[in-house]
């Protein structure tokens, strides 16, 4: 089974663009993280994961069908070489909505307002955005379930940023993947709080689709970690159902700390952290001693997230000047 044979169910033979789209997609943060694949062609997941939208930040993309030989390609407004690894990405999925006119080539526009490929989920939102954008210029009509497995071809935890808040992305059994796609949480958590410490926005040398393979395939570590997230997702399930912030926030810190593991255990050795990213982990710990209540997490890069209510905002922000601060469920 490969990516255009699940397309080709959703791509009728008349399928041509109808007009240009534009569309945002939130980025997301995981609690119980993604790290691993089960199968690299379709981006299906060793387990299944949860996070969190942030909002309005993310990516907002514009497709638009142009007259050319190929697609242009463009990142906060700055035209990519078409053979630089984000314009290959972005039309290699675009392939997927052209397969029964590979003449076709569009214009691609996305704007991220958080950093491109440095740890804070950009290919996520970018490729959620996309989706909705190309589903939409092509009149397809897709539910969320389907725009949700769609855009899980193209990044796997893309499939999380079709939607906000609280988001589940169920693995699946299936063989072609048509179960594994992500299901917003009813729940809310008002005055939840994500602050966003930007270590170095950079872009990492070796990206997560990378890491993840080099961690499965040397780190006997790894195989630890399919026990550790199906354990942590259902505490974590747990703690939004009962708004248990002590729990929430210890288990994504562990599972967090437990995904970096596998990576440093892996050969040879990924270490996506800097001496900014350990100096903010002690600054917390160290808080967290004195009484604030206070966690973090850290996706495959240096960057950190910090988990807080909203009476925690003025005390942290005196302690780490410059975070930018999300409430996904509002104050």
């Amino acid at each position: 089974m490969n990516r255009i044979d699940v397309m080709a169910g959703w791509m009728p033979e008349a399928t041509i663009p109808k007009a240009s789209a534009e569309h945002f997609a939130p980025s997301n943060i995981a609690l119980c993280k993604y790290w691993g694949k089960r199968d690299s062609e379709l981006n299906l997941p060793v387990n299944a994961s949860l996070s969190v939208s942030l909002d309005t930040l993310g990516s907002r993309t514009r497709v638009e069908p142009i007259e050319a030989a190929s697609d242009e390609v463009w990142l906060n407004g700055v035209r990519q070489v078409s053979d630089s690894r984000f314009a290959r990405r972005v039309s290699g999925f675009i392939d997927l909505f052209r397969i029964r006119h590979p003449e076709l080539a569009f214009r691609v526009d996305t704007h991220n307002n958080i950093p491109t490929a440095a740890g804070l989920a950009s290919s996520a939102s970018g490729f959620g955005a996309l989706t909705k954008a190309l589903v939409d210029a092509f009149g397809l009509g897709l539910t969320a379930t389907e725009q949700s497995i769609i855009a899980r071809l193209g990044s796997g935890s893309a499939c999380r940023s079709l939607f906000d808040g609280f988001v589940e992305w169920q693995m699946g059994v299936r063989e072609d993947g048509l179960d594994s796609h992500a299901v917003a949480l009813e729940q809310t958590w008002p005055g939840l709080s994500i602050g966003l410490i930007k270590v170095d926005e950079s872009e990492k040398s070796v990206d997560s689709r990378a890491g993840m393979q080099r961690t499965k395939e040397t780190a006997h570590l790894y195989q630890s970690w399919p026990l550790q997230a199906a354990s942590d997702l259902s505490r974590l399930q747990q703690a939004i159902e009962t708004r248990d912030f002590a729990l929430l926030g210890s288990v994504a810190e562990q599972n967090a700390l437990s995904m970096h593991a596998t990576m440093i255990a892996s050969w040879p050795p990924l270490l996506y952290w800097q001496p900014g990213s350990v100096a903010a982990m002690q600054k917390v710990w160290r808080l967290r001693a004195e009484g604030l209540a206070v966690y973090f997490t850290m996706d495959a890069g240096p960057n950190l997230k910090m988990l807080f209510e909203s009476a925690s905002a003025a005390a942290l922000e005196a302690h780490f000047p410059g975070m930018e601060i999300v409430q996904p469920f509002g104050v």
